[in-house]
């Protein structure tokens, strides 16, 4: 029996690519009830009469709630009698939110407030909330509003007791075939017979699969703190590297353009700051980052300090373990999404 047996588990932003790969993975356990929380009536009625086809004699389980983060009303409909929380809603697109900065900050940083008060009023357990590399020295407006966030989740962990209400927090690199993500358009470029289109050859990035990202949440959700910040060790690859791969599989020498940077982009993505990697624990596969527990009266501080410190510095895109294509092709073919497009790919050829 596993600790989410027979509980009721909300998933904000659930019509998502981690809300579908929650729901592929825990439908057939012993869970008792799966709430998708999401604004889209359409991505909700694709997401039931998906898993009505596929998964028929457990898809009862799920409940859809229309609603929106940034509406506490509709939050709070949506969470009588849940358990545990996994707040996945967010604006996610780095240039959408460089043009529209004060949307991000509704959704993403008053909306999980709203998220998180909701879950303390009405008792939930446990709430794990979904963050992102970008979120770590952030130089765009989605970066911004994540750090934010997270200062609203380790903020909000401060004011409930962990036995009342557990608040983690999450941070993670790029999830290879996600919707939105670079690697399905590529696919759809050379599918159309134009050019894979990439920004800047030598950027690098973290690279994980949705399976991954859901077992960093489940990571949290079992062995967090309140307050925390997790991240896994998670290995990275330049872009062009991460091109290479793509067009080996689908389509060998197909023509790779550069474009340039886009709007708010970083060369390289920091999971760990220098500051956080003073007090990270190392857990194996996964850093921790406690929250800091002093309050406000600063002036003890200065009389007693603490000089000891890690010798863990920044954990980044670039210093962290970099896969070669091999390695990167390797990867991709443990997707579901590269199996079934490689296998469509082979059927039009």
């Amino acid at each position: 029996m596993s600790v989410f047996a027979h509980k009721t588990l909300l998933i904000t932003g659930g019509t998502g690519s981690f809300g579908n790969a929650v729901l592929n993975g825990f439908l057939n356990t012993d869970i008792g009830e799966i709430r998708i929380f999401s604004r889209d009536e359409k991505k909700q009625d694709d997401m039931r009469h998906e898993f009505q086809a596929k998964m028929p004699e457990v898809a009862g389980k799920i409940k859809f709630f229309i609603g929106d983060v940034r509406d506490l009303a509709s939050v709070k409909n949506a969470m009588h009698g849940v358990d545990y929380i996994f707040h996945a809603a967010a604006l996610k697109q780095v240039p959408s939110c460089e043009f529209f900065p004060l949307e991000a900050v509704k959704t993403n940083v008053l909306g999980t407030d709203n998220v998180l008060t909701a879950a303390i009023e009405e008792g939930v357990k446990a709430v794990i909330c979904l963050s992102t590399d970008k979120a770590a020295y952030p130089v765009n407006a989605m970066g911004t509003s994540k750090a934010m966030m997270e200062k609203v989740i380790v903020a909000k962990s401060r004011t409930v007791s962990p036995e009342k209400t557990k608040i983690c927090c999450t941070r993670y690199g790029n999830v290879l075939c996600s919707r939105g993500s670079v690697v399905p358009l590529w696919i759809d470029q050379i599918k159309a017979g134009n050019p894979i289109t990439i920004t800047e050859p030598t950027m690098t990035r973290f690279v994980m699969s949705l399976e991954e990202a859901v077992d960093l949440v489940v990571f949290a959700f079992e062995h967090g703190t309140s307050g925390d910040i997790l991240v896994q060790k998670a290995p990275a690859c330049t872009i062009e590297t991460l091109a290479k791969a793509v067009t080996e599989l689908f389509a060998p020498d197909h023509e790779i353009k550069v474009i340039g940077i886009r709007h708010g982009e970083k060369m390289y993505e920091t999971l760990l700051t220098n500051e956080e990697c003073a007090s990270a624990i190392d857990m194996g596969e996964f850093y921790r980052v406690p929250c800091d527990k002093r309050d406000l009266n600063y002036d003890k501080y200065f009389k007693e300090g603490d000089i000891k410190r890690n010798t863990l510095t920044e954990f980044n895109s670039n210093n962290t373990k970099l896969l070669n294509v091999d390695q990167v092709k390797e990867k991709l073919l443990t997707l579901r999404y590269i199996q079934d497009e490689l296998s469509a790919w082979e059927q039009e050829k």
